[in-house]
């Protein structure tokens, strides 16, 4: 089988695809805590614990292809694959792996592994010119041309990480679950933080998604993907595609042209 690991500042995805070559279908996908103490052995034992709701195991992984957000745990889960997932073959994107898209940014390698593997896998899935909107620690915006180049993006605080910021120095204002307001104009806290939070964050969406196509002169589509995905599309005026698993699909991509 082939795994497909994303590991961001946060959570740590991984995917697992029926076949060493990627060639396979997505037969099941986790999302783990990011831990940077956490060591190579830790790692191979919560993956074989992982593999093993699937009668699977270490020996059972032929292909692994990672993009890391974190050097220090990119070389933890490159010393996991070498000492024990000894047979398989590893892709770690960065620098001179093969991606199929031409990087247009200033210094292509400042461009995060994930955020390569979300263009290439929208520009695959739904072709170009085309907007990924990725909602993690923070929310990133990227585009992609109708000839499948990477235009580059914008940066924006992510969601969560803007609530911690609110809580944390509102005193009188207390965490509240996310979920769809049921009002725009909230009758109570709660409905008003969460107005505030997720009509807030799809106007946002909304308008950099429009100043995106006023930048190219396109109008490009929209592809939701990250852990938030799901709760911000309802809301956004705009058709837009969700994949909670575009990075993964990218990965496995990227694995197969290398």
């Amino acid at each position: 089988m082939l795994l497909c690991v994303d590991c961001g500042n946060t959570q740590t995805t991984i995917g697992m695809y029926g076949s060493d070559d990627g060639d396979g279908e997505l037969v099941d996908q986790w999302r783990i805590a990011t831990t940077a103490e956490r060591t190579s052995d830790e790692h191979a034992l919560l993956l074989d614990q992982l593999l093993g709701l699937h009668d699977l195991g270490l020996d059972d992984v032929g292909g692994v292809c990672i993009a890391s957000t974190a050097p220090a745990l990119t070389a933890t889960l490159k010393e996991m694959c070498q000492r024990r997932l000894g047979g398989a073959a590893l892709v770690v994107v960065e620098a001179g792996v093969r991606t199929g898209m031409p990087i247009r940014y200033d210094n292509p390698r400042e461009v995060g592994p994930d955020r390569i593997a979300n263009a290439v896998a929208a520009f695959d899935l739904y072709g170009g010119p085309t907007t990924v909107v990725d909602f993690g620690t923070a929310t990133i915006f990227d585009a992609i041309s109708a000839e499948g180049e990477y235009l580059g993006g914008a940066i924006f605080p992510g969601l969560e990480v803007s609530l911690d910021a609110l809580f944390g120095r509102a005193a009188a204002l207390r965490r509240v679950e996310l979920g769809p307001p049921k009002h725009v104009i909230g009758r109570s806290v709660t409905e008003s933080i969460q107005s505030g939070v997720v009509l807030g964050f799809a106007s946002v969406v909304e308008g950099m998604c429009d100043r995106f196509d006023d930048a190219t002169g396109n109008e490009a589509s929209v592809v939701f993907t990250g852990s938030m995905a799901e709760l911000i599309s309802p809301v956004v005026d705009r058709p837009v595609h969700v994949d909670p698993w575009l990075t993964l699909r990218g990965l496995r991509l990227i694995y197969r042209r290398n």
